[in-house]
């Protein structure tokens, strides 16, 4: 008998934090086979990261915006694949689980990820209504993070009973500190003696990487003789790069930061910071974040979504209100002049990574959840 099939659907599966988890739980949930259905598209680059060879990966081309007009497709592709569980993640994918219920044969999940991009606050009437739409189809909802949780109860009115709480977890043997600084192939920035500062990510509005190109500036101004030591490296692609580098050459540290595209090398790339920040508008449970402290580095970030459930400031990083710039400044400033502070801040983010956020105790979530469901009737709600 075959191992029972988990449909992962998303709306894209391409560099994200949502889609490397799902990379992440493919990889490590043993028992099960996978198959990944993206509404857009697939990567095949991304795809790549997968390496379990049986994972099959479908595209349905659908256009943006809420539609049922790939249903018919959809419902092809279940009676094809004869999943057990159909698991979709966020809103985009979330119509997917109608046709699943009219189906009828395999158990049904939804993932609450993060915020939507139009809806930072989550106080979108309409996004709230869509989702109470749907929840009579989805069995158990899973949020990542308290907040999102208290979205899903409070906001949406999905019954506590119906919702599991599973936070990512972070490979901790492939995000590992390193001795000192590395050298990291394409920097210019491989003296010792400077302090690098860095983020890695979509460079898109919600990432909000013009904000720390911001703060960057501000701390040169406000301290004039870390020229000479402090570093940006912003590693990532998309529509804010060409703004942030436009930025940067107005205010003439255009040699002082390092803007590098998007690498597949990140646990390289965490090496090579002294200290980690994700300035975003909005969070779920940022990846990033943990990859960095499983790296041993400090992080400042953005006091939004799960972030304050990651970083324990101000023992293992530092949180500052989202969208303000100059909130950054005093901590980037006092970074760069205290290494002895900073590496202690490191170590303590990576015993929290290791203690609190392993990839062992995501995947031992995520198989629990599936095996209470199909150890039951899967019709039955």
């Amino acid at each position: 008998m075959n191992a029972p099939l988990i449909l992962h659907v998303v709306y894209r599966f391409d560099t994200g934090g949502l889609e490397n988890g799902v990379v992440n739980l493919i990889n490590r949930l043993e028992g099960y086979r996978h198959a990944v259905l993206a509404l857009d598209r697939c990567e095949p680059s991304f795809c790549a990261r997968v390496q379990r060879t049986d994972t099959e990966f479908l595209a349905l081309n659908k256009p943006p915006g809420q539609s049922l007009k790939v249903a018919p497709a959809f419902l092809s592709a279940l009676r094809r694949l004869k999943p057990a569980v159909v698991h979709t993640r966020n809103l985009a994918a979330l119509e997917m689980q109608l046709p699943a219920w009219w189906d009828g044969r395999a158990a049904r999940v939804h993932g609450e990820h993060g915020r939507d991009a139009d809806d930072l606050a989550g106080l979108s009437k309409r996004h709230q209504w869509m989702r109470r739409i749907y929840m009579p189809f989805v069995q158990r909802y899973v949020a990542l993070s308290g907040e999102l949780e208290g979205y899903l109860r409070d906001r949406v009115g999905v019954p506590a009973a119906r919702i599991q709480r599973i936070c990512n977890g972070v490979d901790t043997e492939r995000f590992q500190p390193g001795s000192r600084r590395l050298a990291l192939e394409g920097s210019p920035f491989n003296d010792p003696s400077l302090f690098v500062v860095g983020t890695v990510g979509r460079m898109q509005a919600v990432k909000a990487q013009t904000d720390l190109v911001e703060a960057f500036i501000l701390a040169l101004q406000r301290q004039p003789e870390l020229r000479s030591r402090l570093r940006l490296a912003l590693v990532g692609d998309g529509p804010l790069r060409a703004q942030c580098q436009q930025r940067l050459s107005a205010a003439g540290v255009a040699d002082l930061a390092w803007l590098a595209g998007e690498r597949r090398d990140v646990p390289a790339v965490m090496q090579g910071l002294d200290a980690f920040v994700l300035p975003s508008l909005a969070e779920g449970i940022s990846n990033t974040i943990l990859e960095a402290m499983a790296s041993g580095l400090p992080v400042l970030a953005t006091d939004v979504g799960g972030n304050a459930e990651l970083v324990d400031a101000p023992r293992t990083g530092a949180l500052v209100p989202a969208g303000q710039p100059l909130a950054m400044v005093d901590t980037l400033c006092t970074w760069a002049t205290d290494p002895v502070a900073v590496q202690a801040m490191g170590r303590a983010a990576r015993h929290r990574a290791e203690g609190r956020f392993s990839l062992k105790a995501m995947v031992g979530a995520y198989d629990a959840l599936y095996r209470g469901l199909l150890g039951r009737s899967l019709l039955q709600d």
